[in-house]
């Protein structure tokens, strides 16, 4: 993978660039592997999953930890018996493995929620009083919606741009202040310089939050060696779809936050005065929470840790290209992306066809062909109607729209040519 140079003194690193991976194992299966679907004419074929960007499949190791947490299940924190005991350990030993998983600080917290979605807002409502959010027109509804006070930024040309307008914005506002960013984007896979942001944030004096909920099913992230102050994801992109996400971070801004739930668990004490727990876990995770799926996005990070990244992305990255190419070859279809064919990305590609809708399209390769993709605007309505205008079509609301593409651990060359060779009949009508 390149390395893009924003300033000769900032090495403007990607998220996937770390400390060596360990020792590989064989990649897991995923579950689903030999689903058969429907296809026009009643024939029944193998199904194509390519909308893992979507929600990705369950992991092998995955439904196994959850399986095996199963029969001592319990409640957390608060049960003196022994299946209480134990599903409290595995509860919080799930807590440090995402911390190990994402390179956190050993201070930082990690926060069990939803997903990434409610990890952000989780985020959204400690932010001191009178922040500024800082934040791209390219981003997911996830990282756009949930601020109070936002500056919101034109998709930039060039990865260089995107620092430059994230340096100027930042030093135009005073007060506590947020740069909120993607790792990879969830419309073009393409990755952004998030240490370069990081640097450009830290010099201002603000804080940085990555929504890398496109980049750990395919990169490995070091949320210290990037120097990054808050990280959010989702385990249901993570191989890991039982319902949890994750938000790690500096514990200040979080301990003094309002309690994002307000119940059981998130309380020291209460009388006729409430004293609030200030260690942010249980101050934010009131009531009992997802154990299992804490328990399963746990296991999604250590069977990728185990696996090692090399071999995944090398495969991704096979397929991928694989997939890019044999796309660019039909006339008629148009890839998109907002830096260039070259920049480097994850398994995600999105792409019009000449003469159909978007729906249509997806509609065709699952009718069809038993292909199964993503069509829309991907909840980043601003970045796809910039990279298409106003007046494609294809949505309800007569705005732009697009196909999305994505591929993951489980994904085959077969799965890819399909694609390809269904896309190119398509166009051949």
């Amino acid at each position: 993978m390149s390395t893009l140079t924003i300033f000769s003194s900032v090495p403007a690193r990607t998220a996937a660039e770390a400390a060596p991976a360990p020792t590989s194992r064989p990649i897991p299966a995923v579950l689903g592997a030999d689903l058969e679907v429907p296809v026009k004419g009643g024939r029944l074929v193998g199904y194509a999953n390519l909308d893992y960007a979507a929600s990705a499949p369950c992991l092998e190791p995955v439904s196994a930890a959850v399986t095996a947490a199963l029969p001592a299940y319990s409640s957390v924190h608060r049960g003196a018996g022994y299946a209480s005991q134990l599903t409290t350990a595995r509860y919080e030993q799930a807590r440090h493995t995402v911390r190990a998983f994402v390179g956190a600080r050993p201070d930082d917290a990690v926060i069990f929620t939803r997903n990434t979605t409610d990890a952000t807002n989780l985020l959204a409502g400690c932010l001191p009083e009178g922040t500024t959010t800082v934040v791209f027109d390219t981003e997911h509804h996830a990282s756009l919606l949930p601020w109070q006070k936002s500056v919101r930024l034109a998709p930039p040309a060039f990865p260089g741009e995107a620092v430059r307008a994230a340096d100027a914005a930042l030093a135009g506002i005073d007060g506590p202040k947020l740069l909120v960013v993607t790792a990879a984007s969830n419309v073009t896979g393409e990755l952004w310089p998030i240490a370069a942001l990081a640097h450009v944030a830290h010099r201002h004096g603000a804080r940085i939050l990555v929504d890398a909920a496109q980049l750990v099913p395919h990169r490995r992230l070091n949320l210290t060696a990037l120097d990054l102050d808050y990280v959010a994801f989702s385990g249901h992109k993570l191989y890991a779809p039982f319902g949890a996400g994750v938000l790690v971070g500096r514990r200040d801004w979080l301990a003094e936050g309002e309690p994002y739930l307000k119940g059981g668990g998130a309380v020291r004490s209460v009388g006729d005065d409430i004293e609030w727990h200030e260690d942010p876990e249980p101050r934010h995770e009131a009531g009992t929470p997802n154990v299992l799926g804490a328990i399963a996005l746990a296991a999604a990070c250590d069977a990728l840790t185990a696996t090692g990244w090399t071999e995944l992305v090398r495969e991704e990255e096979r397929l991928i290209a694989r997939l890019r190419s044999g796309l660019a070859s039909i006339e008629g279809v148009r890839e998109l992306s907002l830096w260039g064919d070259d920049h480097p990305r994850v398994g995600i590609v999105s792409f019009t066809v000449d003469g159909y809708s978007a729906r249509e399209v997806a509609e065709v390769l699952s009718s069809e062909y038993g292909i199964g993709v993503r069509d829309g605007k991907f909840c980043a309505h601003p970045f796809v109607r910039h990279l298409l205008g106003e007046t494609d079509g294809g949505c309800e609301d007569g705005t732009a729209s697009a196909v999305r593409a994505s591929i993951g651990i489980g994904s085959t060359q077969e799965h890819v040519d399909r694609l390809v060779e269904a896309v190119r009949d398509l166009v051949n009508r």
